[in-house]
């Protein structure tokens, strides 16, 4: 299997979560993943809004994978997180970016301390409209940290209607 239908298939399990996303006017409905590199496993899911507190996709993922009972992993071990949509770099909730959670995540001594792999690369299904943010920064902030960025074409148009469902 080619590495761009892998990854394709990847942002179809990512669009699975956004479509279980409840509708809202003000936000759009997000999924994604987290693969382990080395196995090709998913080892976290989310979609916006499913934990408690104006969640965001990414931070559902990231904060179930830190709850889960997912074994330790050896230093080398990388994650890629796959979203539907660039990860938001500002909140109009006043709540942490997703931009912030990926990084604060990779730096967290928490991470660390229980062995767990650290996100390198994170697959976008699409860059963010600027509905409700205009200038998402999110790409530049996580390239300057160290966290790969690319853009898996081909399912735009079906993200964008999942993403928007229920907006006005």
């Amino acid at each position: 299997m080619s590495d761009y239908r892998k990854h394709l298939e990847y942002m179809s399990l990512a669009l699975e979560q956004a479509r279980k996303c409840k509708a809202t006017p003000t936000a759009f409905c997000v999924g994604a993943i987290i693969v382990e590199n080395s196995t090709n496993t998913v080892i976290a899911t989310g979609y916006s809004r499913e934990l408690p507190g104006n969640t965001h996709a990414e931070q559902n993922c990231l904060t179930k994978l830190l709850s889960s009972e997912t074994p330790a992993a050896g230093a080398d071990t990388t994650y890629s997180l796959y979203t539907t949509m660039e990860p938001c770099s500002e909140r109009l909730s006043g709540n942490i970016s997703c931009t912030d959670s990926t990084i604060n995540y990779n730096n967290s001594d928490e991470r660390k301390e229980r062995r767990l792999g650290r996100v390198e690369t994170v697959y976008v299904g699409m860059k963010e409209p600027g509905d409700f943010i205009t200038n998402n920064v999110g790409q530049d902030k996580l390239l300057a940290n160290g966290v790969g960025y690319i853009h898996i074409s081909g399912l735009e148009e079906e993200i964008l209607a999942v993403a928007r469902k229920g907006n006005v």
